[in-house]
């Protein structure tokens, strides 16, 4: 069946040569390359969940009276867009299902981006030919997070509205054109004109999906084009792959990744509760709650909010940048903006300028892994600063405290994380050992009497019978069992 249908395309398009590189291109074999997949099946996901949702979602922000969906809430006055998230928890088929579903895909998403960009990093795979590429995916991920953030924002519950009222101030705070920016934006004051919802709407369900998908179309080309990368081991060179190749062997294994991803993802928000809007509320302008939290990932941004001392610079009078600037502005441009620069940094440094097909072991370069923990060390920090409230609310401990622990840890955290990496990656490098190079498992056998014992231990005896040593397993022990 398959050779009549690649004849018959052949016949037609002259495809075969296409059809044949394709079905035979190999993919290698390390489980660290199925992270991207999985990221991959987690936006199909978002697109299916995402399409049934905007049968049902009204992005008006029009005030409505509460009826019917949630016993609390009858008789309050709500937006449309929140009636209708109630609603399609609570009357659609399947709505909560759907809701929860696209909610748990849109946080494993980012998992899956953020753990994909430290195996790149880690193991070299940014470096020429791969330079375009690595820059495809970063932007990938900077849209991820719009993406979410306006995902997020849309139900117009309280948490949600405390995240837009963050986001307007950011807004406003950037010099000389911030309030342009936010007026623009949300079309007037917060909380904005009603075209602001509308607009919000469309650039989550339909702006910000099609430059994603466009870019992940694009990263999987420059993926295949030149060849796959893979890891140094026997028989694997600059020139050569080993692995498996897609027809029919990987297709069928990723299939697999796709319906376990999916299974997972719909358990998920079958079993496991997340966001549930009608606890929160409405959100007014004139609400606000402790220990609200918004996404995982957008954590490290409120943590970079909460932990900047209180400076906002003035020049003759007037205020040269507001505080919530360098938190919300600021910090994440230096995060991206030196993820970027990466690839040409390390060149500088190194002087590398070769075309790299295989990837290093993180240990063979200490100084790269080193860096790379270190600057992870330092958002991890501040992401953690995020949870400040929480910690407070859960344990007790002073927010204040925490505030400037945190702020001690965004200093020395990276450099010992530096030294650590850097000590144990030139340890392994130098002695080429795996951690767990030399340890073996050992296999326990049941006994006659019934009891466990390692192999090749005696085994005592059954029923009170004298003890006998198998062949080769040394004098019998009492006890062994």
């Amino acid at each position: 069946m398959i050779r009549r249908a690649v004849r018959f395309l052949d016949a037609r398009a002259g495809a075969s040569p296409l059809l044949r590189r394709t079905l035979r291109y190999v993919f290698p074999d390390h489980w660290s390359f199925l992270l991207g997949e999985i990221a991959l099946y987690c936006f199909l996901i978002l697109v299916a969940t995402g399409t049934y949702l905007a049968l049902f979602f009204d992005p008006s922000h029009a005030q409505v009276v509460s009826h019917g969906s949630y016993a609390p809430l009858d008789g309050l006055p709500v937006s449309r867009q929140f009636q209708s998230t109630v609603d399609i928890s609570f009357k659609v088929t399947a709505g909560l299902l759907m809701r929860q579903t696209h909610h748990w895909a849109a946080l494993v998403f980012l998992v899956a981006i953020t753990l994909h960009l430290f195996r790149i990093f880690f193991t070299g795979a940014f470096r020429k030919p791969r330079e375009l590429n690595y820059m495809v995916g970063l932007t990938m991920l900077a849209l991820a997070l719009l993406e979410g953030y306006a995902g997020y924002s849309l139900p117009d519950d309280l948490l949600s509205g405390m995240g837009l009222v963050i986001g307007y101030s950011v807004a406003l705070s950037i010099p000389v054109v911030g309030a342009s920016v936010a007026t623009l934006v949300w079309g007037g004051r917060f909380p904005g004109a009603e075209e602001f919802w509308s607009r919000l709407y469309i650039v989550h369900v339909l702006v910000l999906p099609v430059l994603i998908g466009a870019l992940i179309a694009v990263h999987l080309v420059l993926i295949a084009r030149p060849r796959h990368t893979d890891f140094p081991a026997p028989g694997r060179t600059e020139r050569r792959v080993r692995g498996t190749p897609l027809w029919p062997g990987y297709a069928l294994r990723s299939g697999g990744l796709f319906l376990a991803t999916a299974a997972v993802l719909v358990l998920l928000g079958g079993l496991v509760q997340i966001n549930p809007v009608w606890q929160w509320g409405p959100f007014h302008t004139y609400l606000s709650t402790n220990g609200a939290q918004p996404d995982w990932y957008l954590g490290w941004l409120i943590g970079a909010l909460r932990l900047m001392p209180p400076i906002e610079p003035h020049v003759f009078g007037y205020t040269l940048f507001p505080n919530p600037f360098f938190g919300g502005v600021l910090f994440p441009m230096m995060v991206f903006g030196l993820l970027y620069a990466w690839p040409w940094l390390e060149r500088r440094l190194t002087r590398d300028h070769a075309v790299h097909h295989l990837l290093d072991r993180p240990r063979d370069r200490p100084r790269r892994t080193a860096l790379g923990a270190a600057f992870f060390g330092f958002v991890a920090v501040i992401f953690l600063a995020g949870s400040a409230d929480r910690i407070f609310l859960a344990f007790g401990i002073p927010y204040e405290g925490q505030i400037w622990f945190f702020r001690a840890a965004v200093f020395w955290v990276p450099v010992a994380a530096y030294w650590l990496t850097r000590r144990v990656c030139e340890e392994l490098r130098d002695l080429d050992a795996h951690p767990l190079r030399g340890w073996r498992g050992r296999v326990v056998r049941r006994t006659e009497a019934g009891g466990f014992a390692p192999a090749g231990a005696s085994t005592p005896p059954a029923d009170g019978a004298p003890a006998t040593a198998r062949p080769g397993a040394g004098p019998a022990r009492p006890g062994a069992d």
